[in-house]
Formats: structure tokens, sequence, C-alpha cells
């Protein structure tokens, strides 16, 4: 038997052996016979311990069974809340929107005649939706048998909580523009330079910017939504007071507030840009010099469809090699601007020198 075996069963009885010392002396009985008894126990009762763990886990019941959970920031989409759901015209996981195209001419005092006709073309507008799934996870009969905890339901609560994660950081993705065009605007910060990370922060004036940008596209004032990346909200917490004072009020329903023409969110995940202003692919790992952006968008531009889930199985009887179950789910969802005119994007520059 190898010497680290011997020390795990070693550790493993001594411990067993002061639980029941324990146990035994509140309840009135000998401790040396509590321990005695806990140790047999944990030898001759299958199912105290796991397979090959070595007497590890023995006693489960003295364990909460509370999980500690990795941390996580990315789960509220509050910024997509009250956005189109299209969800009920999904068909085969793919949706159809129509594109009406320009509007009318308006003649104004005309005097002559006949007038001309004008076609309005609608076009259909096609978008399948983002296919997510997760990688098969392994959930053996020991464990079930073993632990002090649900194992199964952790792990479905895991694949909700990862496919969330997966599909709002896409959707953040989606309705940030490419690059900088005439109907994309995409600005880089103005402000002071970070000095740890020589990131250029942004400032009042950047969102000023945004503003008049989305005012010459001729976007609507109302409904106009400003979504900041951490980096953003702490700059503005530096040196904006009226961000501030709006930042310090309980936020119930996720928002920061509505300040400089647009209602204000924060968001953990959003997507990353080069220096050159050119947007990276989702998930991509940033490049020195590369930070998050905050991106604008004008809700009624913007729609959110969510289409099939389905969880696949297979149980442990069918696996007699491992004997474990696994499970995996794959899910259909997609956010997207109807059409590229009413949104944009702030990034933040940099500054090696």
């Amino acid at each position: 038997m190898k010497k680290k075996t011997i020390i795990k069963i070693m550790t493993a009885l001594l411990f067993n052996a002061i639980v029941g010392g324990i146990i035994a002396t509140l309840l009135g009985c000998s401790a040396i016979g509590g321990a005695i008894v806990a140790s047999l126990i944990a030898i001759a009762v299958p199912g105290f311990m796991p397979e090959d763990a070595a007497y590890e886990g023995v006693l489960k019941e003295v364990w909460t069974g509370e999980l500690i959970k990795a941390l996580r920031e990315r789960l509220d989409a509050s910024w997509l809340v009250g956005v189109s759901d299209q969800s009920s015209v999904v068909s085969n996981d793919v949706i159809h929107l129509v594109d009406v195209g320009a509007d009318p001419q308006v003649l104004i005092n005309n005097t002559t005649y006949p007038l001309d006709v004008q076609e309005l073309e609608d076009g259909d507008k096609t978008f399948s939706l983002d296919k997510f799934q997760t990688k098969p996870v392994a959930v053996t009969d020991d464990e079930l048998y073993a632990l002090s905890y649900d194992k199964m339901a952790r792990v479905k609560e895991s694949c909700a909580n990862a496919l969330n994660d997966a599909k709002y950081a896409k959707a953040a993705h989606a309705l940030c523009p490419t690059k900088n065009t005439d109907k994309t605007p995409v600005l880089v910060t103005t402000g002071a330079v970070d000095s740890a990370t020589k990131r250029i922060k942004l400032c009042v004036d950047d969102i000023v910017a945004l503003k008049r940008k989305l005012d010459n596209l001729r976007v609507p004032v109302t409904d106009r939504r400003l979504v900041l990346c951490t980096d953003h909200v702490n700059d503005l917490l530096e040196a904006d007071q009226a961000f501030k004072e709006q930042y310090n009020i309980n936020r119930s329903d996720g928002t920061v507030g509505r300040i400089y023409g647009f209602d204000i969110y924060e968001y953990g995940d959003c997507p990353t840009y080069s220096t050159a202003g050119v947007k990276n692919a989702v998930g991509a790992t940033p490049k020195a010099g590369e930070f998050q952006c905050s991106f604008a968008f004008y809700v009624p531009r913007v729609f959110k469809a969510t289409g099939t889930t389905k969880m696949y199985f297979n149980p442990a009887e069918n696996d007699p090699l491992y004997q474990r179950n696994l499970v995996s789910y794959r899910h259909y969802f997609i956010c997207m601007p109807k059409k590229e005119d009413a949104g944009g994007v702030i990034y933040s520059g940099y500054k090696a020198s």
C-alpha cells in the first residue's frame, strides 16, 4: 500500500475517532468508546465513503452540505428587460422580420400632376437563433450515493448559469457594431490616462459625443440605453459627482439611473475592441491595450427571441464501465439589432508611451 494512501486512511480514521468521541461525550457516554464505534462504522458500513476515496468523507452527516459556488457577475442582464420578445414567432429556431424600407416621400404645395408613383419594397430579414451547448457533465452513481447534497440539481443549476452567461455575452457582442461607420459610431475615450494600465479613461464629454452621434442619426431621445462596462463605471465614479449620486441610489431594477439622455446600466462582460477600433470576436482574450467597451442602443430597434431547450441525459445504468450519468443541454437564443442604425460604442483608448 502506498505511503500516501496510508496517510489518508490514518487521517480519516483519526478524524472519525475525534468526531465519534465528541458525539459520545455529548450523549454522556465514554469518549473512547465513541471513537472506536465511529471508526468501526466507517470501515464496516458501505456508503459512508465514495469508492477509492481512502476513507475520506466518512460520517458525511457531520458536514452541512452548503455549497461554495463560483462568483458570478454576468448573470444580470437587466439591460435586456423590456426589449421586444419575438419568441412567439420563432419556427424551427429561425425568426423572420420584415424590413419595411423607406417611408413615402411627402410633397409640399405640389402643382405637378400626375403624381409619380413610389414603390415601398418590404424585405424579409431572416435570423437563425444562436445555438448554445454545454459540454457533457459526468455524475457517478458513487457521488449520488455518498454526497450530502443533490449533485444532479447542482449540475443542472450550473448548466443554466453557464448558458445564461454565454447568451448574454453573445447578446452584448451582437449589439455592438463591428467598426465605426456613418450609421454605427464607434468612439474612443478621451479622458485621463490610467498610470497603471495606460488605458484612456471615459469622461462625460465622451458620452455627450455619443449622444450627439445618435442625435444626428435621428434616434428618438426616449428609450436610449447605455450599458457601461465596469472600467467606465469606475471612471465616472471618480470624476462625476452627478453620476456618483445616481449610482449610490438603491438599484432594485438593475439600472444606475437616467443621465446624459440615457438609461444607464452596468454589465460585467462587455465586448472588447482592438486598438484600431475593431470589435474582437466574442469571448476573445484581449491583447495588450485592448479593453471592454460600453455600448448604447435604441430599445425599439432591438429584438430578442428564445427557441428550444433540450436536456440530453445518459443514465449510469447504460454505462457499465464507468457507472456514470452524463448530462448536457442545448439551448437556442438570439438578441440582435433589427437594423444597425440606432446604436453605438465607446471603447477605451490606449497610450503606451
